[in-house]
């Protein structure tokens, strides 16, 4: 009888997923910048939000990313994803010794997630970034669901350990990547945009169409 209990208690995957509640994402621009170089794809951020909202009741898509205030490009992209479902947040990028330039905004996604934890069922951080483990972990005391997805070579096991779904980038890479179709005007980017301007990756992202 208790095996009998204990069978019809298992959820399948399908089931968990139906049960998210509220969803609230947080996405680590420059981490899945990489991320997508490594898989050789580009983003298309329209299927990238809904495959992260997968039918779910979306409280609110934040996007994170260090910003170049002099680059028309750059500010193109970050105007489409405001008005195309993200709420951007953008930190100035800082030169640094090696006179590459970084913005890092660990700091503001912890904050972010803490303060709207009582507004959310289930988190999803777009990031492998360890230092994000003790928020995460903060977060799931309150009863909040994490999910972590980024590329598994990029992923800290922290991170993952202390998450309650991990999904790796490789296994949906065919859900959230742009189709190019002929007389595509942009092109993939590579490492090689970067060589001679070491700046923060998004600030090369094209305005999707």
């Amino acid at each position: 009888m208790l095996n009998s209990l204990e069978n019809e208690s298992i959820f399948t995957p399908e089931q968990v997923l139906e049960n998210r509640g509220r969803v609230a994402i947080f996405i680590d621009g420059s981490n899945l910048f990489y991320a997508a170089l490594q898989l050789g794809i580009e983003i298309d951020y329209t299927k990238l939000l809904c495959r992260l909202t997968g039918g779910s009741r979306l409280l609110r898509a934040f996007f994170y990313t260090g910003v170049d205030r002099t680059n028309e490009k750059q500010q193109g992209f970050l105007l489409w994803m405001r008005r195309n479902g993200y709420r951007v947040i953008a930190k100035d990028l800082v030169q640094l010794p090696d006179g590459s330039k970084k913005a890092n905004l660990d700091v503001e996604i912890a904050v972010d997630m803490m303060a709207l934890v009582d507004s959310y069922d289930t988190a999803v951080l777009v990031s492998g970034d360890g230092d994000l483990a003790y928020a995460v972990n903060s977060v799931s005391y309150r009863g909040v669901r994490v999910e972590v997805v980024s590329l598994r070579s990029m992923t800290s096991d922290s991170l993952i350990n202390v998450s309650d779904r991990y999904i790796d980038l490789e296994a949906v890479k065919e859900d959230i990547q742009k189709t190019h179709r002929q007389g595509y005007p942009y092109r993939p980017l590579s490492e090689m945009d970067f060589l001679d301007t070491p700046i923060d990756p998004t600030s090369h992202m094209e305005i999707p169409e």
